[in-house]
């Protein structure tokens, strides 16, 4: 029978020099398979489905993968607070914050 979406592997705070490649783990659980969606600071990440040129993949188990972390003199844009959420027809998911570090210069 169809079950709602649970999260079974939560992403954990990452310190990461930049440049680098990391990964923020998710896994979820759920009948039909749920859809993941990665959100930081609230606001929904675009991944290179929606975007080719990104940066940022969706890896097929819903873990987020960065090819390289982005930092610049204008900022750090791919450091915050990531929350990954599953869904499906029965409902969502929404797992624990990591937050995601750019170590200094």
């Amino acid at each position: 029978e169809d079950t709602a979406p649970r999260i079974v592997e939560h992403p954990t705070d990452l310190l990461v020099s930049k440049g680098e490649p990391a990964t923020l783990s998710c896994k979820a659980e759920g009948r039909p398979s749920p859809a993941v969606e990665w959100y930081k600071d609230g606001e929904r990440v675009e991944t290179d489905r929606e975007d080719p040129r990104s940066h940022r993949t969706l890896l097929p188990g819903g873990s987020l993968f960065f090819l390289r972390i982005l930092h610049g003199r204008r900022g750090k844009p791919d450091e915050g607070v990531y929350v990954c959420v599953a869904r499906n027809y029965l409902g969502e998911a929404i797992s624990r914050n990591a937050s995601l570090e750019v170590a200094g210069e």
